[in-house]
């Protein structure tokens, strides 16, 4: 092992089997996004419903899978749990792009940010914005997998901090293994007593975004997540979370077709946009 891999330890995951072609695919299916005529002139249109369909995926694997339409027209996102799960979910995407530099400075204070704006109101105001301390539960019945125990807040403080230090110092490896791992991780630690699924979903857009994968913010990788199910992703977790280097492969495989077929969604509503019909 050279001395800069052992620095870089994300650099070696970009090395195990099915990553780099998985790597490969989604750049190609970004390059897509991209090169499509409509990115010219109307890509900010395309950022929106990017926000506002990968909004929906991620709701939906939370357990509050509602119709795009329906998601479009309402207003109020209090009425329900699924309700707030929604709006939660609008209001974390909508946040995520004012994020972007804070996250490369001090990953920890975007974590508090993003839990506080998921909240809203709907956790006990003195475990808002911090990770739980000893004895406290985690209420979120979508991650529940008795093959993912939830560690305790010992580990969570260490494993929180030692992410912060990797996203901080920086990685050579492919924006997808990056954010693949800040997304695996979160949910693997869930550090929080409510929404670390829409918490870690957001924050792995932030990574698309930030590292230049995706600087436009029109791939929405949550659509893509969602379309594959929640039982496919809870699989692929269980995998990250065996520390195996097939595991953890398949993760990073699991995360890369997400993005492909967010960016599957974004060429239709280029096509849409382009026939006038969106």
């Amino acid at each position: 092992m050279s001395a800069g891999t052992a620095a870089d330890p994300l650099a070696r995951l970009a090395a195990l089997p099915g990553v780099e072609a998985a790597v490969a695919a989604v750049r190609t299916a970004v390059d897509g996004v991209y090169g499509h005529r409509v990115m010219r002139r109307r890509s900010p249109e395309v950022a929106a419903e990017s926000a506002l369909r990968g909004a929906r995926g991620s709701a939906a694997l939370d357990g509050a899978d509602w119709a795009l339409e329906e998601v479009r027209r309402r207003s109020d996102f209090g009425a329900s749990d699924d309700a707030r799960s929604v709006g939660a979910a609008l209001r974390l995407t909508a946040e995520a792009g004012q994020l972007l530099t804070v996250w490369r400075e001090s990953p920890s204070r975007v974590l508090a940010r993003l839990h506080l704006v998921a909240a809203g109101g709907a956790a006990p105001e003195d475990t808002v914005g911090r990770p739980r301390l000893a004895g406290e539960p985690v209420n979120e019945p979508g991650l529940a997998d008795p093959a993912v125990p939830e560690p305790g807040a010992e580990e969570v403080a260490a494993r929180l901090d030692g992410l912060g230090r990797l996203v901080v110092a920086g990685s050579a490896a492919p924006a997808l293994v990056v954010a693949a791992v800040v997304h695996g991780e979160l949910l693997a630690l869930r550090p929080f007593g409510t929404h670390n699924g829409l918490v870690a979903r957001v924050v792995e857009r932030i990574v698309l975004v930030g590292a230049g994968l995706d600087p436009k913010s029109v791939t929405p990788a949550e659509v893509g997540h969602a379309e594959q199910g929640r039982d496919a992703y809870l699989a692929a977790l269980r995998g990250y979370v065996s520390g195996t280097a097939e595991g953890v492969a398949a993760w990073i495989a699991h995360c890369g077709r997400a993005v492909e077929l967010g960016a599957r969604e974004s060429v239709a509503v280029c096509e849409a946009l382009q026939r006038g019909a969106a």
